[in-house]
């Protein structure tokens, strides 16, 4: 069985992120059993400059989309793809757009326990801001996913209060933007090929097939 590495360069607060993380996994689940899939989240921050924390969410996006009316109709376009995709997206909760540097923190360290316990960091922190409207900005609410992930708790409010791997992940971030990533998601399938923005279930599970035949088949004489 081949391997195929993913590394996604995402932000938490990104709703087409969220989106993307639901269609890779329908499309993991797809290939199981004939591709082996590991997959690692990256830093991305769509917006660096925010205080740490945060701003009011809703003058921040209508000022961001260009008006309330903007907002809306994208706010109503992605509640109807999230609910296709299982996502219950509750943006009229959302009271805070955050400063994410920590949340990405959280997630750089809870690699040290594994893919799996990264990508359900990942999964609390979008879920807990788009649909349950906390603040992943605030150090209680990432510490308290942090030990529902099954981190160290003590461990991890020590490290938010210091400023560990701080400069890590914005050299990170700074390391994708000269790579040519302007936007998330953006999945980097075997550090080769990258697939931007939240394809459909059937392109990944199709990019997943045809990169794993192609590692199998070999190099081309």
């Amino acid at each position: 069985m081949e391997t195929v590495k993913i590394d996604i360069v995402s932000d938490v607060v990104c709703p087409w992120c969220y989106l993307g993380k639901s269609r890779l996994d329908q499309a993991v689940a797809n290939v199981a059993g004939d591709v082996h899939v590991t997959v690692q989240w990256r830093p991305y921050q769509l917006n660096p400059d925010l205080p740490a924390e945060g701003v009011d969410h809703k003058r921040h996006l209508a000022a961001k989309l260009g008006g309330q009316d903007a907002v809306d109709k994208a706010h109503k376009t992605l509640e109807g793809l999230g609910r296709e995709d299982g996502i219950d997206f509750n943006f009229e909760a959302v009271k805070i757009s955050p400063n994410t540097l920590d949340a990405h923190r959280l997630i750089r360290w809870a690699a040290t326990n594994g893919e799996e316990a990264q990508a359900e960091v990942v999964r609390l922190l979008f879920k807990a801001n788009f649909e349950e409207g906390r603040n992943v900005g605030d150090h209680a609410v990432l510490q308290e996913i942090a030990e529902r992930a099954g981190l160290d708790g003590p461990v991890i409010a020590a490290l938010l209060t210091s400023d560990a791997d701080k400069d890590a992940v914005k050299q990170e971030i700074d390391i994708a933007r000269e790579m040519g990533v302007s936007g998330v998601p953006c999945f980097i399938i075997d550090q080769q090929y990258a697939v931007m923005g939240a394809q459909s279930v059937d392109v990944l599970t199709n990019a997943l097939r045809e990169i794993a035949q192609m590692k199998a088949s070999g190099p081309t004489q």
